[in-house]
């Protein structure tokens, strides 16, 4: 089999089937997409064909090619995946570059709640390395492999804690308080329509109580406890989770409340600041 055949195999011309398929080939062969086209007649080993078939029915099984190669690009990182972890979204760009953007000491103290494969904590590190950054998950193999990432990138300075949001920071970081609570918490309904098409993932990464909102409201209100004075929380949420979002931030005293698009124009990402005024309305509730 040379390379023009293996691309025929799945998916009609255009599809995005046919473009997971030469992904999957580029990862393979540790070719470009132009040196596919122009090696179009490369035989391809019987090692590497026999691969490439298994691949390519994982896909079909509805893996997602990151779980079927073992990584996946998230901002300018090559991040591993695996099944303990959620694939990073192009979505989740949007949050990084919204934190990039706050005004914050240039020695920040970030924590990045749910870590994952580390997507947004070492994203952060890497383009801010005096920040001091933290990343907690609530399962040991899934903050291991941040921590791997973390390793191939040298980005030594970013700390790792497991444990279920803040209670991750009781025994070692109990003193600590954040310019930026960032995070990405499971946000969908366990009803959601959307959840069969997710159900290589895992769940408990991605499902909440309370109509997906449960973690999004226990970072908000817990976290103006962990938060120097006009620190900022940012969270990612579900396309019509925009307004309730809002709603949590604002009767928890928030302050500078607003809501980010993402690439296709859904409401993906909000965030808000604790401000002097609102720790003294704070003394009241």
């Amino acid at each position: 089999m040379n390379i023009a055949q293996a691309l025929c195999i799945r998916g009609e011309t255009d599809s995005y089937e046919r473009q997971e398929t030469s992904w999957l080939l580029e990862h393979l062969l540790k070719l470009s997409a132009l040196e596919l086209r122009f090696q179009s007649e490369k035989e391809l080993s019987a090692e590497q064909e026999q691969a490439f078939l298994a691949g390519l029915a994982q896909l079909e099984k509805g893996e997602p090619l990151a779980y079927v190669t073992g990584s996946q690009p998230f901002w300018t990182l090559d991040l591993k995946v695996t099944r303990d972890t959620l694939v990073p979204r192009p979505d989740t760009e949007v949050l990084v570059e919204q934190c990039l953007n706050l005004a914050l000491p240039e020695q920040a103290s970030v924590i990045d709640l749910g870590t994952g494969t580390g997507a947004i904590a070492l994203s952060l590190s890497s383009e801010r390395p005096l920040w001091q950054v933290t990343a907690t998950d609530i399962y040991l193999p899934t903050l291991q492999v941040a921590q791997e990432n973390a390793a191939k990138y040298g980005l030594s300075r970013v700390k790792f804690a497991c444990g279920a949001w803040f209670s991750a920071l009781q025994q070692d970081f109990a003193d600590q308080r954040f310019d930026l609570i960032v995070s990405n918490p499971p946000y969908i309904d366990a009803d959601d329509e959307h959840m069969p098409a997710l159900a290589s993932e895992p769940e408990r990464a991605l499902v909440a109580a309370g109509k997906g909102l449960f973690d999004i409201e226990i970072i908000i209100y817990q976290g103006r406890d962990w938060l120097n004075p006009n620190g900022w929380i940012a969270l990612e949420h579900g396309y019509d989770q925009g307004q309730a979002v809002r709603d949590i931030f604002l009767n928890a005293g928030f302050c500078e409340i607003q809501t980010i698009q993402d690439y296709g124009g859904n409401d993906r990402v909000t965030l808000a600041q604790w401000m002097d005024v609102a720790l003294e309305q704070g003394e009241n509730w």
